[in-house]
């Protein structure tokens, strides 16, 4: 198996805090991800090597193997095991072919011990362990328009296209399981797993919180005080409200069922929250100033 430096892939001193992990896999994720480089053989792979790398530098215990074991750092467990074992039977004194009690003693490659140990080498009783392949990272890009309806997209991971649905309502930084589209098992083993975090950017006018949204509404001086009907945006188009006369600034009306849909729920909504802001008029004619004059002499007088 041929080693691969995956601080050098991500472009990390091995020195490199987790931070600066995630800040270089989120950089080189983006430059070559497969929907940016269409038909780029060579980005494909880079994405492919720079979700691995992720994989195994973001997880401390991984990161440890990988910096003691190099290329068979998957098989650490299995080695520390067998070495302690060997280590056990020497002091017993029955006479067993042993590696020597740590790391240190065995100057040959990790892989010609497992070798020896599990899979043919002289001492070998023919068995072979199965070991489960690496699971893989890989994030999603979409706005929120994208996940107001369930959709479905195709994703290329390991040179293999996966068609994949989404549910409506997917939340930012939701991570999602696809299993067995990792890398593949050693020696009959099962495939790793596919995680998918969605990250979904925001360029409407609603705030969202789980299945609510929010909005702020303008209200004109004069709908506000005498009442009337009002146009308000939702997600899925425009309603009419009616507003009550004398409606404050900041009063707050709720629309039940025009929220974000429920997460894996057909059909369920939450609710969308309206909050009013009186906007006052400008540019006033005389006209209009003497009557806001006189409309301020006869509250003085009522009061």
């Amino acid at each position: 198996m041929e080693f691969i430096d995956y601080y050098k892939i991500l472009e990390i001193p091995t020195t490199a805090s987790d931070d600066d992990i995630k800040k270089a896999y989120r950089k080189l994720a983006r430059k070559f991800h497969p929907d940016l480089n269409p038909n780029d053989e060579t980005a494909k792979k880079n994405f492919q090597q720079v979700n691995e790398a992720n994989e195994v530098l973001s997880d401390p215990e991984k990161r440890k193997k990988y910096d003691k074991y190099g290329k068979d750092w998957k098989h650490a467990d299995e080695f520390e095991k067998a070495n302690k074992q060997q280590s056990q039977s020497r002091g017993s004194g029955g006479g067993q072919q042993y590696y020597g009690g740590d790391t240190g003693d065995f100057s040959g490659d990790f892989s010609e011990f497992f070798e020896s140990m599990y899979g043919g080498g002289q001492g070998s009783r023919g068995r072979q362990t199965k070991y489960r392949g690496q699971d893989f990272n890989a994030e999603l890009h979409l706005d929120l328009k994208d996940v107001y309806q369930t959709q479905q997209q195709t994703l290329t991971v390991n040179g293999k296209n996966i068609r994949l649905t989404i549910p409506a309502g997917v939340e930012n930084g939701q991570v999602i399981k696809i299993a067995g589209h990792g890398a593949p098992g050693s020696n009959g083993g099962p495939n790793g797993d596919l995680y998918i975090t969605f990250t979904i950017a925001n360029h409407t006018k609603f705030k969202r919180e789980g299945h609510h949204l929010y909005a702020n509404v303008d209200l004109d001086l004069y709908t506000a005080l005498l009442g009337g009907d009002v146009l308000v945006d939702t997600f899925d188009g425009k309603v009419k409200l009616k507003v009550a006369p004398e409606t404050q600034t900041g009063t707050k009306v709720k629309l039940k069922g025009k929220g974000f849909p429920v997460y894996k729920k057909d059909k369920e909504f939450g609710d969308l929250f309206i909050t009013y802001t009186i906007k006052l008029p400008t540019n006033l004619t005389e006209k209009e100033k003497e009557l806001f004059t006189e409309l301020s002499k006869l509250r003085a007088h009522g009061n």
